[in-house]
């Protein structure tokens, strides 16, 4: 394939572009279909954050170039204001302003006057925290605290109800971010995201994740009793295996109903290190609220037998390629990468940290929860057993 060193690209092609990528198409795919590279096509969405850009539709108010052109032949008749305006249905006022702010009567152009009032209508519109220093102050604190901007935007409503001019969409956060020609957070402040990418994805993307390999005796989640499905009660967990850099590796898991989290720091990815980990982690909480595992097809379980005998714990195996059965511990990793992103060698850190990150997870608000934190949601269900 033959790639061109630079092109323009027309106003269908860049529609065309936008609609592929609103589709869920990745850069890579969208490249050859304009016979570019991914970077050609990431140089057209990166300036608006791969949000794309509203279509531009003059107000049904806006003088118009046809009435622009009565306007200039009107003074070059020597007509009056009232008279332009009558014969265009418009008010003195309105015929007056535009007079004045393209030359006077002397040099108003109706070519240029368009254009200059096109020119006007790009300006953007200052956004909530760009006339706000205070609440752009306490979103960029929160951010820096690794909440996502729906955490922030709930909170903030919550914490001032009444008060609608200190209250901010999670969107504007995103957009106040992506978009950097708004100026007001920096983009510094990216990294704090989930996923700390630059330009924001679509919602119908996706990535693909490969099955893996068999392990003797399982338990099909599919014979999971059905009152673990609802999560009604606490005490049923999801767990899996995460992978740093130089082979270092973390355990992670997180309780179907309160989403509390526990991490553990394993040696290695062996069966026995693992279950060895896992088992000395059940033994920390009370068994009224660690009653089932489920975890996916991954061989650091195969010694599930073992785990069970010793803790009393059924565990239960995902179908292959279906990390949905795990929905609250593939978010809580996902979550993790904020704090260890992909590359970072897991094994330079004491179980202390892995402690620090879980318990600041735990004290994070969500929104599945009604923004009740998983340390509330635990506790009250520790002193309900009590």
């Amino acid at each position: 394939m033959t790639y061109r060193t630079r092109i323009k690209y027309t106003a269908e092609q860049k529609a065309e572009m936008w609609d592929r990528w609103q589709g869920g198409e990745s850069l890579n795919s969208i490249g050859p279909a304009f016979d570019r590279l991914s970077s050609s096509i990431f140089s057209q969405l990166a300036p608006s954050g791969g949000i794309r850009p509203p279509i531009r539709q003059r107000s049904g108010l806006a003088l118009t170039l046809a009435e622009r052109e009565e306007i200039s032949r009107g003074i070059a008749s020597n007509l009056s204001l009232p008279s332009i305006g009558a014969q265009l249905g418009r008010s003195l006022s309105t015929i007056s302003r535009e007079i004045k702010r393209n030359g006077g009567y002397d040099s108003y152009r109706a070519a240029s006057a368009n254009q200059a009032a096109g020119d006007r209508a790009q300006r953007p519109k200052r956004c909530k925290l760009a006339t706000n220093p205070a609440l752009s102050r306490i979103v960029t604190a929160k951010l820096q605290l690794n909440w996502s901007p729906q955490q922030i935007a709930a909170w903030i409503k919550k914490k001032y109800p009444a008060e609608e001019g200190n209250q901010v969409s999670h969107e504007t956060i995103y957009r106040s971010l992506f978009v950097q020609a708004r100026g007001v957070l920096k983009k510094e402040l990216l990294p704090h995201l989930r996923t700390q990418r630059v330009i924001r994805r679509s919602k119908h993307s996706s990535r693909k994740r490969d099955g893996r390999g068999q392990i003797s005796n399982a338990v099909s989640i599919r014979q999971r009793p059905p009152s673990v499905e609802d999560r009604a009660v606490v005490s049923h967990w999801e767990g899996d295996l995460i992978a740093g850099s130089k082979n270092s590796y973390m355990a992670t898991l997180v309780e179907r109903h309160s989403r509390h989290v526990m991490l553990a720091k394993v040696d290695n990815k062996e069966s026995q290190t693992v279950v060895s980990a896992l088992i000395k982690q059940a033994h920390k909480l009370p068994k009224e609220l660690y009653k089932s595992l489920t975890w996916d097809r991954g061989q650091e379980l195969a010694d599930h037998q073992r785990f069970s005998l010793a803790t009393n714990i059924e565990v239960y195996f995902c179908d292959p390629r279906s990390p949905w059965q795990r929905s609250s511990n593939e978010n809580t990793n996902r979550l993790l990468r904020q704090y260890y992103p992909k590359g970072t060698d897991l094994s330079i850190h004491s179980q202390e940290k892995p402690n620090q990150v879980a318990r600041q997870l735990n004290e994070r608000p969500r929104k599945t929860l009604g923004f009740e934190t998983p340390a509330e949601r635990f506790s009250a269900c520790v002193a309900s057993t009590s």
